[in-house]
């Protein structure tokens, strides 16, 4: 090994040279992985061939040369003595040479198979050679090949396609429009749930800011942002709204400056955009002054300085900016009687800002004899002008202003805020504070989950908990006595001290997997790394009952009768819960690792379970889905199954895998693997889950690496597929859609990658499910009129008409927005 010297001068490059070491052996590690898994598929192959070799020779010779016009006119003679015959005729046609004898070399093409050819010199193979290639063009007939980093994936043409050139892609007329979200993010964000003046409560969850009539239980979204909201704040005139985003990609890799809009929450028009192309990361905090009637905002970025800045808002124009602090920034306040006044607070500090022509100046906090906490949580103004500060001792300090130390700093000194007293109010952090309009105080504890009232002199008055909900992260005053409250568990409760509080808005606080929608009714349901699986209406927009399991669920699926759902777990455990009674009925393992697909036959009385460890488990389903007995168990996939689909008999599964395989299974006939796929080509199939496919084939960008498309699925009508991707994105394109570059409708609105996507029973509603954003988005299917139906399509012939308004990802392209998109994911802080 070469030795470096790790002197003042190369110490800096060392992590470069480590990182960029680690990123070759990474690579290394991915291409032998696609090389095994290409000699295991090429080793299967192999072996088809060997099987199907003999029975070629003695029945496909006749039958397929029979089909030609040359072995037509020859087939007396051939029938008498087909080898003598056969091997005389290619070896003249081999010597004239005008019909060479080749060996297949490679397949591929797009409307027709071809094979590519070399000569061959070997005797004992010609008769093989020709034999083989007879195999290939009979037992095919047309193919389309797509390769996947590198990887071919052969999908046959069905046969009610007479010209696949000629096939029209369209998008389709159906579209989407948001709905409905759940959820809001509370786990890791602060000071954001206010009030409207309309009576709509506002806060937000990915990329989208939610109005929610408490009331009226209706909602309007703002969707401008393209990436995570982070921050919120609203107007002195309780109308205009200001939200901060982070920093994001956009399709081709290229980052996207965060920025703050400023827009109308009565017409949800943007008014504003604040500081494009000036903060790095996102924005963290934002804060409207008051004594001006919101003349200017001051933002509180997350770059390493966390640069604090003020802003015309009628402009749009930077009026001061200043480096804050290197520790984390919690929150950014306006005095509201002064306008040059401005308090941060974070990681063991408190500032005190002045603005003054243009220019920021700060004084520090100083704790004295008192214990300087590690974080200053949060902050309010009282009405006597002091500031009251909650910290992570559990204790709230009253700062009040001091003149001037005359003595120490000279004439003309400055008053400064200093520690008057110390109030003990929580076990544990003091995540919020509220002021209420009679002067009265509201805290919210992180550690007791209790909500606290204190007099104008910081004299308890009356407490609550709030323990199933988590910790409460913000509190927002409703008439003084309800309020609203939003917790880490990504809940809003509303009520008061004397009734209680209930749960408005509720939402999952870890990644999520797991989605299925019912058969007959409008719920649908969840599960993820949080352990809770859940159960939505789609139609009265409410969690109906959420469980807790010892395990997080992956994958899930309900039973035909629509009684029972079965639940995939991560340790090879499955479950099936009664819908009623929330009891598990079930209670099965297979194998010892995660389990990442569950999916019933059309008519309940089969389950297949795919797992990580490769295999597919069939399992007996008796007693209306309340018990079941192994039937078999599908071997043969060389990597963990991703996705499975049953036909519409009930007899056979079609099933893809980590490594990009197709593969078809006879379940009815003892679980076998269905070795020609071609055979296959025409099977129609209950549902289409499944990614890889000649339906779906169009769905996939130029330059995909295979994990790009997390989820896909097909309406019941068969018109429409929703796809999931790992941009972000929703899309939804026609069915079929079996050429590259297909046109489609793009839908944002998740922060991160879209783990599933789901129709509901009548394809009124698609619902996808973001990963690290814990949203769920409930879509609207709006009808653009009656059109072709999918079976119609495979017949058009008109020209492909593409959208001009996307460009495909080239692979390079791809592979940048993916990395992007990962350091993101991974670099979200948490508060």
């Amino acid at each position: 090994l070469r030795k470096y010297d790790v002197s003042a001068g190369s110490s800096a490059e060392y992590p470069d040279r480590v990182s960029m070491m680690e990123g070759r052996l990474q690579l290394q590690e991915n291409e032998i992985t696609l090389l095994k898994s290409s000699l295991a598929d090429a080793l299967r192959r192999l072996r088809l061939h060997d099987q199907l070799i003999p029975l070629l020779k003695q029945q496909l010779i006749a039958d397929s040369l029979s089909s030609l016009s040359r072995v037509r006119r020859n087939s007396e003679k051939l029938a008498k003595d087909p080898q003598e015959k056969t091997k005389k005729r290619l070896d003249k046609k081999a010597a004239s040479s005008a019909y060479p004898i080749y060996q297949q070399d490679q397949l591929s093409n797009s409307s027709s198979h071809l094979i590519f050819l070399r000569p061959c010199t070997n005797e004992s193979m010609v008769q093989s050679c020709h034999t083989l290639f007879l195999i290939c063009h009979w037992l095919t007939g047309q193919s389309i090949k797509m390769f996947i980093r590198g990887r071919p994936i052969t999908m046959y043409v069905p046969s009610n396609i007479q010209n696949y050139d000629d096939l029209r892609m369209e998008p389709p007329v159906e579209k989407l429009e948001l709905d409905w979200v759940y959820g809001y993010r509370g786990r890791d964000c602060r000071a954001n749930l206010y009030l409207l003046a309309s009576g709509e409560a506002v806060y937000f969850i990915a990329c989208v800011v939610v109005l929610y009539h408490i009331n009226n239980r209706t909602q309007r979204h703002y969707s401008k942002h393209t990436d995570c909201v982070r921050c919120l704040t609203i107007h002195p005139d309780k109308v205009r709204v200001a939200s901060g985003q982070t920093a994001g990609v956009d399709k081709d890799g290229k980052p996207l400056q965060p920025y703050v809009h400023i827009w109308d929450s009565s017409t949800l028009i943007t008014l504003q955009q604040i500081g494009l192309g000036t903060f790095e990361r996102g924005v963290g905090s934002v804060a409207f002054s008051f004594a001006d009637s919101g003349a200017f905002l001051c933002v509180i970025d997350d770059s390493n300085e966390h640069m604090l800045s003020v802003w015309d808002c009628a402009k749009g124009t930077k009026h001061a900016e200043v480096k804050s602090t290197n520790e984390a920034v919690f929150t950014v306040e306006f005095n509201p009687n002064d306008s040059t006044n401005i308090i941060t607070c974070g990681k063991s500090h408190v500032y005190f800002w002045t603005l003054s022509a243009g220019s920021l100046t700060k004084k520090q906090g100083i704790f004295g004899k008192y214990k300087k906490p590690k974080f200053i949580q949060c902050f309010v103004f009282s009405l006597t002008g002091d500031v009251l500060t909650g910290d992570s001792e559990g204790n709230i300090l009253t700062w009040g202003k001091s003149p001037g130390d005359v003595k120490t700093l000279g004439k003309g000194a400055k008053e400064t805020f200093q520690i008057m007293r110390q109030t003990r109010a929580h076990d544990g952090s003091v995540f919020t504070l509220c002021m209420l309009q009679g002067g009265a105080l509201l805290s919210g504890g992180g550690k007791d989950r209790k909500i606290i009232r204190w007099s104008a002199d910081l004299a308890p008055e009356r407490e609550c908990e709030v323990k199933d909900f988590g910790a409460v992260r913000c509190i927002a005053d409703v008439d003084g006595e309800e309020v609203l409250v939003g917790t880490t568990r990504n809940a809003i409760l509303r009520g008061t001290f004397s009734d209680g509080f209930v749960a408005i808005v509720q939402g999952h606080v870890d990644e999520m997997w797991g989605l299925a929608t019912h058969p007959s009714q409008d719920v649908f349901l969840t599960c993820g790394h949080d352990r809770q699986v859940c159960v939505w209406n789609t139609e009265e927009h409410k969690l109906d009952w959420c469980t807790t399991l010892e395990e997080y669920g992956l994958c899930a699926d309900f039973c035909p009768n629509g009684a029972v759902v079965s639940v995939g777990l991560s340790t090879g455990r499955w479950l099936v819960l009664d819908l009623q009674t929330k009891d598990v009925v079930s209670d099965y393992t297979d194998g010892n690792e995660q389990l990442s697909v569950m999916r019933y036959s059309p008519d309940g009385s089969f389950l297949a379970v795919g797992s990580h460890d490769n295999f597919i488990y069939i399992y007996n389903v008796t007693e209306s889905g309340r018990r079941y007995s192994r039937y078999g168990k599908c071997n043969g996939h060389s990597s963990f199954i991703t996705h499975l689909d049953w036909s519409k008999d009930g007899k056979y599964i079609m099933s893809n895998s980590g490594d990009y395989e197709i593969l078809y299974w006879d379940i009815a006939g003892g679980c076998k693997l269905l070795r020609n796929r071609y055979e296959s080509k025409d099977r129609e199939w209950a549902s289409y889950t499944c990614v890889l496919g000649f339906h779906v084939m169009g769905v996939w960008l130029e330059g995909s690496d295979g994990t790009d498309i997390n989820a896909l699925c097909r309406s019941h009508n068969e018109r429409m597929v929703a796809v999931a991707d790992d941009f972000c994105k929703v899309h939804l394109f026609q069915y079929p859609c079996p050429k590259p570059k297909a046109p489609n409708h793009s839908y944002e609105g998740h922060g991160s990658h879209v783990t599933n996507v789901r129709f509901t029973h009548c394809d009124s509603h698609v619902l996808s499910m973001g990963g690290k954003d814990t949203c769920i988005l409930q879509w609207r299917v709006k009808r653009g009129g009656t059109g072709d139906s999918g079976r119609d399509r495979l017949h058009s012939s008109s020209s492909t008409s593409t959208n001009k308004g996307e460009r495909m990802f080239t692979e390079g392209e791809g592979e940048r927005a993916r990395e992007q998109r990962r350091k993101r994911v991974a670099s979200g802080p948490v508060a």
